[in-house]
């Protein structure tokens, strides 16, 4: 892994190599005009996580590059600030490593040190140990997460010690209206919560006009697209396998005061057999499936994209809004898309700026469905 070297000056340059990079990769399609959306150049990730480096009496905060012509090698590289990161995180991270010098019970065995803010001003950190955590290690991170205006939790082998609580709430501003959710540690969240907002944007501005439609949604995560949209459609069936997840995006669909969407546990395969009925049981019977008139459907999968069996069933909704981490795998996927659906919108999301990172948005309408 290389560490980015956020260059400020630079992010035009940096944005425009992106934008030629995504026109190549898809000139085999017929696309419109791609929309491009920056992000901050610089403390744009609201999470981060180091390892913590030992040394005689030192220790500080390290990632590791791996040497390009010896995959094998890594070099350890000491980080007093990370400008990736929010301003929140540099902020705390000196006053931690002070802290931690200062206690052999917060330093001893400290292994990694993970950070989770927000746009509102929260932050967790969890501290993970080669060690068990005593009472006396209890004491004392109370005492810092006081001196800090922090939360924090303690992890080890079969010990998880969480002080306060095990989440934060973001606030997201989108299209003049503010969105809560609640974001639990060691759980998927969108690190760019600025372009977050920009997303959600767009998909609510790409998905329009659909109040007396559905949207089924896959892969929701903890809500993140299902809440902004939810009002854009008269129901919403959202799908996503982790049990944290999906407890999570129940918990935020309250907080937002959503009432037409419902989220099942359920992975997009199980899904795609219970719509052709080839799957029944509680979960199945719970989602009332013949409830919906389905018009739209949003994917937002891992890097691997979707495989050609799920390309081909949701290929038979009117509206595709597919969200992609990887060009690649998108492009592959585009392949079987474009043969029934045309793309009407494209957008470039620098979620990852000064990396090769590229996030894309597609909004995809079926052929001839006028």
């Amino acid at each position: 892994m290389a560490i980015p070297t956020v260059e400020p000056e630079r992010y035009a340059e940096q944005l425009a190599e992106k934008q030629a990079y995504v026109e190549k990769t898809f000139a085999a399609f017929t696309t419109p005009t791609l929309e491009v959306y920056p992000s901050p150049p610089s403390h744009y990730r609201q999470r981060c996580e180091f390892r913590i480096w030992h040394e005689d009496d030192d220790l500080f905060y390290a990632m590791f590059e791996v040497d390009p012509d010896n995959p094998k090698s890594k070099r350890v590289v000491r980080l007093d600030q990370f400008p990736v990161a929010s301003e929140h995180i540099n902020a705390l991270m000196p006053r931690l490593r002070e802290a931690f010098l200062a206690s052999d019970e917060l330093r001893r065995r400290l292994f990694q040190v993970e950070f989770l803010t927000t746009l509102s001003g929260e932050a967790l950190v969890t501290l993970i140990y080669h060690r068990p955590l005593s009472d006396t290690w209890e004491a004392e991170a109370r005492a810092l997460e006081e001196a800090l205006g922090i939360m924090i939790i303690g992890r080890s082998r079969k010990q998880r010690l969480v002080l306060t609580r095990d989440h934060v709430w973001e606030r997201l501003t989108v299209d003049g209206r503010e969105l809560v959710y609640q974001q639990v540690e060691n759980s998927f969240t969108q690190p760019n919560a600025h372009i977050c907002q920009t997303m959600l944007s767009w998909a609510r501005e790409a998905t329009a006009g659909r109040q007396d439609e559905d949207l089924v949604e896959l892969y929701c995560g903890n809500g993140n697209f299902t809440i902004a949209l939810a009002e854009n459609f008269r129901r919403v069936l959202a799908t996503e396998i982790s049990r944290t997840s999906v407890a999570s995006a129940n918990v935020n669909l309250e907080a937002n005061g959503v009432t037409n969407a419902q989220v099942a546990r359920m992975s997009a395969e199980e899904f795609a057999l219970a719509l052709k009925g080839e799957k029944t049981g509680r979960r199945v019977t719970e989602m009332a499936l013949d409830a919906y008139e389905f018009s739209t459907v949003l994917v937002d999968p891992p890097r691997a994209g979707l495989d050609a069996e799920s390309c081909h069933q949701i290929s038979e909704y009117a509206q595709i809004v597919y969200i992609s981490c990887n060009p690649a795998t998108l492009a592959e996927n585009l392949t079987i898309l474009t043969k029934t659906h045309y793309i009407e919108r494209f957008a470039l999301f620098d979620q990852f700026p000064f990396t090769e990172h590229c996030e894309c948005g597609v909004l995809l309408t079926r052929k001839n469905s006028g």
